[in-house]
């Protein structure tokens, strides 16, 4: 029999056994292993992404698998039918090119394999043990029948090291019952490394689409730095939700790896009682920026920026600029520019003499001092200046950030591209398709365009409602 560990190989390659010719080409697939393959149609263009498979519970055998969940273009979720799956293998989905372009919206009785099935205990019949589901294995019957064959689970550790691993076997479904305990929560440690390859905008749109109780279950176990990532791209009301359901000294910890302009719109939303016990549970340097920027109106530029840009001084030379922007932490829209003050260098800093772009000191040698470079024509906005006003003159500049000074002219932050975007942009942008994009049509409420987490009714293997 293959093991599983064979089976996890580089990422992004499905995995299957038996291959043979004829409809299609693996008879048997992990489904973690699924996770991310391409889809194309049957001309060789690509549809989109595996991103789980949904299968429904049957009385006395094990799940059938109804179709698969492809994100397409858009980072738009569609519902494709199993039976209009012709060819799965050798890192690829093969469909007949007959695709619903329609939202996919989870229905009665439907459960996804990675979001809710990896991670759950069961008990092994057997041997009276209880495990915990690492893959699930799907299986071709012919004439598009899928259907659950093989669990791989992991026993507990019989070694007391805090780095063993339990002994690991397969079982057939009809081998085990589910086993979860009251008010013990499912791991999410496998569909985490399952979507592990996500951008966090991609993660947190499928964060979105979980049932809000599978949604904190996840959010509980990302680490730190990759929940701030995610919170940091999700509408409003799922973050304050999500962090609300954290305990106070995680949540800390949480907004201390955001960008402070993000922890300070999330924390101008919390209750104050709240918001004042976070910040005082954070790291003080982050809780001072957090705080400096709850002063400000949220449509200001003082509301609007960031308090964490690169700051240098007029004698600082041109390598030590590039050393600082070419940081892998750095947002890359942070790095466009080196802000060139009088000293201190933290904000509010000393005077703000200009800024010096990117492009700029790529054209000098290493040794040329950043005052010589300054660009003259950049002016800074003050503190105070309306959204609309930090808007023109990013646009009029073509700039993707611009600095922030106040009336001493001290610089106290940037205001970059993305943060203008996410105050021109419609309330509901992250959630909106492509089709309904219309210039005229009118914003509705974020809240109104997310789909509730199930709908009801059935659906068949091709696709059809029951």
């Amino acid at each position: 029999m293959r093991s599983h560990e064979n089976h996890q190989g580089t990422g992004g390659e499905c995995a299957g056994a038996n291959d043979y010719a004829g409809r299609v080409s693996a008879s048997k697939v992990f489904v973690a292993r699924l996770a991310g393959c391409s889809v194309f149609d049957p001309a060789g263009d690509r549809v989109g992404r595996v991103r789980d498979v949904l299968v429904v519970y049957r009385r006395v055998d094990a799940p059938q698998v109804v179709g698969l969940i492809v994100e397409v273009p858009g980072k738009r979720r569609i519902f494709v039918s199993i039976g209009r799956i012709t060819s799965i293998g050798a890192g690829q989905v093969i469909t007949t090119g007959l695709v619903n372009m329609r939202r996919f919206e989870q229905r009665g009785g439907e459960v996804r394999v990675i979001a809710e099935i990896l991670g759950r205990k069961v008990l092994i019949k057997k041997e009276q043990i209880r495990a915990t589901i690492e893959d699930v294995a799907i299986e071709d019957h012919g004439q598009g029948d899928w259907s659950v064959a093989q669990l791989f689970l992991r026993k507990p550790k019989t070694t007391p090291s805090p780095f063993g691993k339990g002994p690991t076997t397969f079982a057939a479904w009809n081998e085990v019952t589910e086993d979860e305990l009251p008010g013990e929560s499912q791991s999410a440690e496998h569909v985490i490394a399952a979507y592990s390859d996500l951008l966090p905008a991609d993660l947190a749109s499928t964060l979105l689409d979980l049932p809000s109780e599978r949604r904190f279950e996840v959010a509980e176990e990302l680490p730190d730095n990759r929940l701030a990532d995610v919170l940091e791209e999700m509408p409003d009301q799922e973050r304050i939700e999500i962090l609300s359901a954290l305990r106070d000294s995680r949540a800390a910890d949480v907004l201390d790896q955001m960008q402070p302009d993000d922890a300070a719109d999330l924390l101008a939303q919390l209750p104050d009682e709240r918001s004042e016990a976070l910040l005082e549970l954070m790291e003080p340097e982050e809780a001072q920026d957090v705080r400096m920027l709850l002063e400000y109106e949220p449509d200001t530029a003082g509301g609007l920026m960031t308090t964490e840009p690169v700051i240098l001084s007029a004698d600082s030379t041109v390598a030590e600029g590039l050393a600082l922007v070419r940081r892998h932490e750095l947002a890359p829209v942070l790095g466009a520019a080196v802000c060139v003050t009088l000293p201190p260098y933290e904000p509010p800093t000393g005077r703000f003499l200009g800024l010096v772009h990117f492009q700029r000191m790529l054209r000098y040698p290493p040794n040329e001092r950043l005052g010589t470079l300054i660009d003259q024509q950049t002016e800074p906005v003050k503190v105070d200046a309306s959204a609309a006003e930090v808007t023109r003159v990013m646009a009029t500049y073509n700039l993707l950030s611009v600095p922030v000074v106040d009336d001493a002219h001290r610089l106290v932050g940037v205001v970059t591209i993305d943060d203008v975007l996410d105050h021109v942009l419609p309330d509901d942008w992250r959630s909106q398709d492509e089709a309904d994009a219309n210039p005229g049509a009118v914003s509705r409420p974020r809240s109104l365009t997310r789909r509730a987490p199930v709908t009801p009714g059935r659906r068949t293997t091709r696709g059809t409602h029951g």
